[in-house]
């Protein structure tokens, strides 16, 4: 995924950053679907962009956050069935976190949003 350059991001003014996350917010919450936590996002994003594999350890060591805050958040996401865990099979001891479908499309729907949102902020 190409990351923005440090001259697009100097061209964002605060105010324009913070009008483009609520708007990003408002059409998020509007639309049919799941209105999900910032840690559930955050685990969200974390999953879909880093590079598996991961783990409930490796989630909550990144997060910065407790494992049983983690769990709870999978617990949503995996009903939601946006994420699903699995046994580890090489070391039973681990939780992988994988990605599916479903989960896919909402971020592939989230990322829709946020470019609709950030058109016409940065000319």
């Amino acid at each position: 995924m190409p990351e923005l350059s440090l001259s697009d991001a100097a061209e964002l003014k605060p105010v324009q950053a913070l009008s483009l996350w609520h708007d990003v917010v408002l059409q998020s919450v509007r639309r049919d679907g799941p209105d999900l936590s910032s840690r559930q996002l955050a685990i969200m994003f974390t999953v879909y962009l880093d590079p598996p594999p991961h783990t409930v350890r490796g989630l909550a060591a990144t997060l910065g956050v407790s494992k049983p805050a983690i769990t709870r958040a999978l617990d949503t996401l995996g009903g939601l069935d946006l994420l699903k865990r699995t046994r580890d099979e090489a070391d039973r001891r681990n939780v992988l976190v994988q990605r599916t479908v479903k989960g896919a499309a909402f971020m592939h729907d989230l990322a829709d949003i946020i470019v609709r949102s950030s058109r016409g902020l940065v000319a």
